[in-house]
Parts: C-alpha cells; sequence; structure tokens
C-alpha cells in the first residue's frame, strides 16, 4: 500500500478519527525513537564465564602437592 492510498483512506475518516490516527502515529515514532535498552552484565559474571571456558585440565592432572614443585613441573612442560 502506498502512502498515497493511505492518505486516500484517513480522508474518508471522520475529523475526530483524523486526530486518533495522528496521535496513534505520533505516538508510534516515540516508541521508535527511544535507543534500544542494553543490559549491562556484571564484570564478574563475564570472569565467571571465561574461567569456564578455558581448559584446565593440563594443570590439575599433575600430582605434585608442593606448590613451587608444581610451577617447575608446568614451565619445564
Amino acid at each position: 500500500m502506498t502512502i498515497a492510498e493511505i492518505m486516500q483512506q484517513a480522508q474518508a475518516l471522520s475529523p475526530q478519527e483524523r486526530k486518533e490516527l495522528v496521535k496513534l502515529l505520533v505516538d508510534s515514532l516515540e516508541v521508535n525513537d527511544k535507543p534500544p535498552t542494553t543490559v549491562e552484565v556484571h564484570w564478574g559474571k563475564n570472569l565467571i564465564s571465561l574461567l569456564d571456558q578455558l581448559d584446565f585440565t593440563d594443570w590439575t592432572d599433575i600430582d605434585i602437592d608442593d606448590p613451587v614443585e608444581w610451577v617447575r613441573h608446568v614451565r619445564r612442560a
């Protein structure tokens, strides 16, 4: 439907109905002009998500209780 066809239909309305139509059109513009709201995720949740994606299996497969020896082993590997 073209704008000209819409205007023909709008002109067939009563003055009160035209006012209602104009108000609805203006209201629809105001709703669409508002910027979309973005939900910010807390940095802590982003950090947890990142940690969950990492693969730590190489770090935990070593059976060394001493942290200094563990670091040395990891550095050698």
